[in-house]
């Protein structure tokens, strides 16, 4: 028992960094994981491009003259090594390992997704992008979170979600339960290893309810999680190499928690830095090489598991930029933007929507052609098996035959 004060704030303060512990750990703990292989066995990677990405500088119109009136000097000219897709419609030139999986069939690249009355602020649109809301609602859930919520009513067959990073998205926090933030399995099993947290998660609740008895509850399953994750992590280390950087590791990670068999089916990693207002053209190609490079190693290291026929993997950034360049050579915030959707169980494949269209603007940002939420949910009913309206609060037309 904390002896002091001091003791229980310090409890008190591992515990609250520790409390988002999806529940299916403590199922596995009395059921083993074959409880969780009752899924249709798909799960759900999503990369998030936070600053908002300028998708017209990532899926390049190349052959459409008022992309390069708009843009004068930081329109990228075919002749730098434009990617060529489909549709007059070009990669960026640094994303030579996603045009090697867009060549496999890999990849589909949807255009000008957004939603009515954008919100350029990056909170507040990011914040609409992870709650699947309208701009005029406020929702303190997010739209995985939710689907954390109806796919485990009874938590026999519990499926939960895992963010590689040091804190948690709004996008996985649901009203009753909540995915999991960790850097790597090792690193929070360390955390756990505190003697004073073993101690102390070693307490049994009095059974009174009190917070006293939720805090006991929490950091006894916090240890039981770790161990779990730690131990089955270690099954699988992958020998593919994967760019040097923050982005590449947590992708390496997320491919060693799937291939060593941990059966949460979404995973969550964002890569940012994309708010690019000054000299765009550098900044944002050394991201895009960073994200090309990461899902090149990480697709690969699926393909040679047999695990990406049953992984899609959803690639968003919460706007686009404006369609004209800026006086410091870079874009200001805009409003819609591409999605790619990368996997092997992908039917549908390459450009599957109409080309941004630049001679119909709003004000000179693009219109946008598909709502966000029809993407998420296709991905909701038709990769998922879950209720998408019930997760959405509204119907959304979903993209017939994608998934």
């Amino acid at each position: 028992m904390p002896t002091s004060r001091r003791d229980f704030l310090k409890t008190s303060v591992l515990a609250s960094s520790l409390l988002f512990v999806p529940k299916f750990l403590h199922a596995l703990d009395q059921q083993g994981v074959p409880q969780l292989r009752n899924s249709n066995g798909k799960r759900l990677v999503v990369v998030q491009l936070g600053g908002g990405n300028d998708g017209l500088n990532m899926v390049v119109p190349f052959r459409n003259d008022l992309y390069y009136k708009a843009r004068p000097t930081l329109g990228i000219k075919e002749q730098s090594g434009i990617l060529t897709l489909d549709q007059d419609l070009g990669f960026n030139p640094h994303m030579t390992q996603l045009k090697g999986l867009y060549d496999q069939g890999l990849v589909g690249v949807l255009n000008s997704v957004g939603y009515p009355n954008p919100d350029r602020s990056h909170f507040r649109s990011m914040d609409i992008w992870q709650s699947g809301s309208a701009s005029d609602q406020y929702v303190t859930t997010g739209w995985l979170g939710r689907y954390l919520d109806s796919s485990c009513s009874a938590c026999q067959v519990p499926y939960n979600g895992l963010e590689v990073d040091d804190t948690l998205s709004l996008a996985m926090k649901g009203e009753l339960r909540k995915g999991l933030a960790l850097k790597n399995p090792e690193k929070f099993h360390q955390v756990t290893q505190n003697r004073f947290l073993r101690q102390v998660s070693g307490e049994k609740a009095g059974g009174s309810g009190s917070e006293l008895d939720y805090l006991y509850k929490t950091l006894a399953e916090t240890a039981s999680s770790a161990d779990y994750l730690y131990q089955t992590s270690k099954v699988y280390k992958s020998a593919i190499t994967y760019p040097n950087t923050e982005f590449g590791k947590n992708l390496k990670t997320t491919a060693e928690l799937i291939n060593s068999g941990i059966e949460s089916r979404v995973f969550y990693v964002s890569l940012t830095g994309f708010d690019t207002h000054v000299r765009q053209q550098e900044q944002q190609g050394k991201l895009l090489g960073d994200l090309s490079g990461g899902l090149g190693a990480f697709v690969e290291d699926l393909q040679k598991s047999g695990q990406l026929n049953d992984t899609l993997i959803l690639v968003f950034s919460e706007f686009g930029r404006r369609v004209t360049q800026n006086a410091s050579n870079g874009t200001d915030h805009g409003t819609a933007n591409n999605v790619l959707l990368l996997g092997g169980g992908l039917r549908q494949k390459g450009i599957l929507n109409d080309a941004p269209d630049l001679l119909n603007l709003d004000q000179g940002d693009l219109k946008y052609q598909l709502d966000f939420r029809s993407v998420y949910a296709t991905i909701l009913r038709d990769w998922l098996g879950a209720d998408d309206q019930a997760i959405l609060g509204s119907e959304f037309a979903r993209l017939s035959g994608l998934v």
